[in-house]
């Protein structure tokens, strides 16, 4: 399910607090974001730097990332895509609507979530396969159970999943309410979440998601999107990347 986020009328707030009595407040821009789900706790903190240091507002629309690029395509409007994959930013850039050329901004490995104290006693992906464990996983069309496939391929490991999840905060929601007894998601949304455990899962099994951010060649606002992607990329960014589980670029 797409999911609408903004932070623009705080920022308007914000100035018309602090102008109160000096006339008008200064004019603010803003920008619509279209962000892999996987993104959202990173980038609220980014937009909370960025709306303030550039008087931008930031809309952001967190979905799946094969959602976000569908809805490009079709027609959306949007002045920056940032993508879990480069699958799909190649797409969106081989049929002429990315201006410019695609960042990695971060990078993700996969890890196991399980519920917090790990009761199914749960320490590889062979363990997955268990009977009566009930294991979910994202659908892979999703970056995310793209690179899960990948990684129980990997593994030797066949896995029947209760659910395949549109998005990979599914999963993570799943196994965090006791729905599900463990699921593949992202290093960054164990780090982030704070609801479940995690499991690490060896690098010779793992993948490594790299994740390319674009200003979109329709932009209304040029400029917002280039202060929103250099911010991601300045040392201040990648600290934040960092600080919520992602490797740096």
């Amino acid at each position: 399910m797409t999911k609408w986020v903004a932070s623009l009328a705080a920022l308007l707030l914000g100035s018309c607090a602090g102008n109160q009595g000096s006339g008008p407040p200064p004019t603010v821009s803003s920008i619509v974001v279209f962000a892999a789900s996987s993104l959202e706790p990173a980038f609220v903190k980014v937009a909370g730097r960025v709306s303030p240091k550039y008087r931008l507002g930031v809309v952001f629309n967190y979905a799946g990332t094969q959602a976000l690029s569908s809805q490009l395509m079709q027609g959306a409007q949007a002045d920056v895509f940032a993508s879990a994959d480069t699958a799909h930013m190649k797409s969106l850039q081989d049929a002429g609507l990315i201006g410019g050329s695609p960042q990695v901004f971060g990078h993700n490995r996969l890890e196991i979530a399980v519920e917090k104290g790990n009761p199914k006693g749960i320490h590889t992906l062979a363990d997955l396969a268990r009977a009566g464990l009930v294991t979910v996983l994202a659908d892979p069309s999703v970056p995310a159970g793209k690179y899960a496939q990948q990684a129980l391929a990997r593994a030797h490991v066949t896995v029947h999943p209760a659910s395949l999840e549109p998005q990979v905060t599914g999963v993570l929601g799943k196994v965090s309410l006791g729905e599900a007894d463990a699921g593949i998601v992202y290093v960054s949304d164990i780090v982030s979440s704070g609801k479940v455990d995690g499991v690490a899962i060896p690098d010779g099994q793992n993948v490594i998601a790299d994740y390319p951010i674009a200003k979109l060649k329709s932009a209304s606002n040029n400029q917002g999107a280039d202060e929103f992607i250099s911010y991601l990329l300045s040392p201040e960014g990648q600290s934040i990347i960092t600080g919520a589980g992602f490797e740096k670029a």
